[in-house]
């Protein structure tokens, strides 16, 4: 039997079958994207049960969730830049390590606050594996089947995001709370033994290879600047106060002295010549655009469904998940059709669906009932998984090896930081469009002025995304495209 290193070098220079230690390379892989997202829907749908076993407020209780968001939001581009310096195999093992052993730590904690540090741990875990995930797609599958890997890997996310609120229901109904912690150890050790023995073995530097150094600086920098836009962005319950005013500038400080490190340092954690490739900037900027609409459909839903539907808990919960389902059984599908038909053209098709979706919500009355918010709801996210599957293989094709790890990062970066936007800036457009200080006892014909506005505020922001496809494409008809790798020494540096 070849060694492994052997067949990865066959597959991805020939685009031969995939060999068994492929799949399983891929299995590993799926797995460590599917735990981070069950580590959090699954812990959103025990905060009630946490605040009652611990005696706790529901702020205090949030924080079980944010400090897991947290962790990842600030470290997921330093642990990409670090996987390209140490090797990917090797950080996302020490990663799927970490993520066990934290979920362990979480489910016997006694004490909220040994629970939430735990759960930052958690976080440090999803953080490497959310980014070297992505990452080693370019390691296990050649670039023809590239779609395809993405739309798997953005399936496996939706199931865990699906999955998590009802697995956690009845894992509380049938074991306590703990075992919604618990649940993810199993998980880790099949995953450690899939990735230790099916991932390809880190390439080793010859003795002459400059290897670069970790830029902790800049780490430190970004890391404070991103959590002082996470904070400003999600305390407050959407109320815009002093607090949040001064953690933004705090942001907007810090991410100044962060740009004038990083052109100062050797090994910066983010090469600032990387945005000069317009086509890896626009890509990001329509990531977390996008990113942006679709928590829309998070912030909304739950309550047009029960104040303007009079749904009753049950109910809603089982047309939220029609949304994540759909995005679980379009992603591999997805992946495959961008494979076949180009990555550029398919999210394109994907962002007008995104916007189809959202202007039909921004006409809807409440006279068409559940079924009529469900469906449009269905076309945005079958579309935001095309979108997904094609933005992530136009970034992540033509990079150099070294660097797909901090952009990898940058990638999930540029993803979540949509999400804390969306949340609190759609959910403000929300209330205010509402007119109504609580939304949990607003009137129903308020809750669906509200949905009208927010989804016509969404549409607003796809049309900004087509925009921006539209003028690189009228770009590139008015100018030959640049030799990437010509002009980067064999990819983005």
């Amino acid at each position: 039997m070849k060694p492994i290193r052997t067949q990865r070098e066959a597959i991805v220079a020939g685009g031969a079958e995939r060999t068994p230690s492929v799949r399983w390379a891929l299995a590993s892989l799926s797995l460590s994207m599917l735990m981070p997202s069950l580590g959090t829907s699954i812990a959103n749908a025990g905060l009630p049960m946490l605040a009652h076993a611990f005696n706790a407020s529901f702020q205090q209780v949030q924080w079980i969730v944010l400090a897991y968001l947290l962790a990842i939001t600030t470290l997921i581009v330093s642990v990409g830049q670090l996987g390209d310096i140490i090797g990917r195999r090797r950080l996302l093992l020490v990663g799927i390590g970490l993520f066990t052993v934290a979920s362990l730590l979480c489910g016997v904690a006694p004490t909220l606050w040994l629970l939430i540090a735990a759960r930052a741990a958690q976080g440090l875990g999803a953080a490497i594996m959310m980014a070297l995930t992505v990452a080693l797609v370019g390691e296990t599958v050649p670039k023809a089947k590239t779609g395809s890997a993405m739309g798997l890997l953005g399936t496996m996310s939706a199931i865990g995001t699906t999955l998590g609120p009802a697995l956690g229901g009845v894992l509380i109904a049938g074991l306590g709370w703990r075992m919604i912690f618990l649940v993810n150890v199993p998980l880790g050790i099949l995953n450690l033994l899939l990735a230790h023995r099916s991932l390809p073995l880190d390439l080793r530097r010859g003795k002459t290879e400059h290897r670069a150094s970790f830029d902790t600086g800049g780490t430190l920098l970004l890391a404070l600047t991103l959590a002082a836009y996470a904070l400003a962005m999600t305390i407050g319950r959407g109320q815009f106060g002093l607090l949040n005013i001064a953690l933004l500038l705090a942001a907007v400080f810090g991410g100044g002295c962060f740009v004038f490190v990083e052109t100062k340092v050797a090994s910066p954690l983010i090469r600032l010549a990387l945005f000069r490739d317009p086509m890896l900037r626009e890509r990001l900027a329509m990531s977390t655009l996008v990113s942006t609409v679709m928590m829309a459909t998070l912030v909304v839903g739950p309550f047009y469904l029960a104040r303007g539907l009079g749904l009753e808990t049950a109910r809603v919960g089982l047309a939220l998940s029609a949304g994540p389902l759909v995005a679980a059984l379009v992603g591999v599908p997805a992946g495959r059709i961008v494979d076949r038909f180009g990555a550029q053209r398919l999210s394109s098709i994907g962002l007008v669906g995104i916007a189809a979706g959202a202007a039909v919500l921004s006409l809807m009355t409440m006279s068409f009932g559940v079924a009529g918010y469900i469906a449009p709801i269905l076309i945005m996210t079958a579309s935001y998984a095309l979108f997904q599957a094609a933005n992530n293989t136009v970034i992540m094709m033509d990079i150099r090896p070294d660097q797909r790890g901090v952009i990898s990062g940058m990638l999930n970066l540029s993803r979540n930081l949509g999400l804390i936007t969306g949340a609190s800036v759609l959910g403000a457009v929300f209330a205010v469009a509402s007119a109504t200080t609580d939304l949990t006892t607003a009137p129903p014909e308020a809750v669906a002025t509200g949905m009208r506005i927010t989804f016509a505020a969404a549409a607003t922001l796809v049309v900004v995304a087509l925009a921006i496809v539209s003028v690189r494409r009228a770009r590139s008809l008015h100018a030959a495209p640049p030799d990437r790798n010509q002009e980067h020494g064999g990819g983005r540096t």
